[in-house]
């Protein structure tokens, strides 16, 4: 490790623009992209939540009963976190039922974006039924481009189309240096739900 000096000034001035909702994106095959979501949610919540600005969470690829650690804490704290799916394709006995799954979710969360009730909406994992064709990416563009100026919405999961990339005002793509997984240890509950 080398050892560097702190910094002694601002590194660069604050922006002087307008603040506005933003579209966020966390991509890559790195762990985090839902757990930095999660933690812009809570975030926002503690921050919003007694000026009457709502945070919801949708899930594309969780069943509706899931009850990870995630879900436990959101329901104690007042966010409403929505599975949508029907589970990783993998474990899918229909996938035309997954896709018509992921079809009428994304009604329910368009709805939630567009209707300016919300400070914050967390799409988790809709880049899979984009990249499988289960969701038309042009509506999603288009309500991402006709939310409300105050709505910020974050969008997450691996190879996320590069359409959404270019419109977001902001993109962190996780990497993967070295993962448990690959070296014979299991998932870990409470770390990998």
């Amino acid at each position: 490790m080398q050892i560097e000096t702190p910094p002694t000034q601002r590194p660069a001035d604050p922006p002087g623009g307008e603040r506005r909702g933003l579209v966020i994106v966390h991509t890559g095959d790195g762990k985090g992209k839902s757990t930095a979501a999660f933690g812009l949610a809570l975030r926002a919540h503690g921050r919003h939540h007694v000026h009457g600005k709502a945070v919801k969470i949708f899930q594309f690829m969780k069943v509706p009963s899931a009850r990870f650690g995630e879900h436990r804490m959101f329901e104690q704290i007042g966010i409403p976190i929505v599975g949508l799916g029907d589970g990783f394709s993998w474990k899918s006995q229909d996938l035309a039922r997954s896709a018509q799954l992921a079809r009428d979710g994304w009604e329910r969360a368009q709805a939630e974006v567009l209707n300016g009730d919300n400070f914050l909406v967390v799409l988790d994992e809709i880049t899979y039924p984009l990249i499988y064709g289960w969701l038309p990416l042009d509506r999603v563009l288009l309500a991402l481009s006709q939310r409300p100026r105050h709505v910020h919405v974050v969008l997450t999961g691996r190879r996320c189309p590069p359409e959404i990339v270019t419109m977001a005002d902001t993109v962190t793509e996780m990497t993967k240096i070295k993962h448990a997984f690959n070296a014979g240890v299991p998932a870990q509950r409470g770390i990998e739900d």
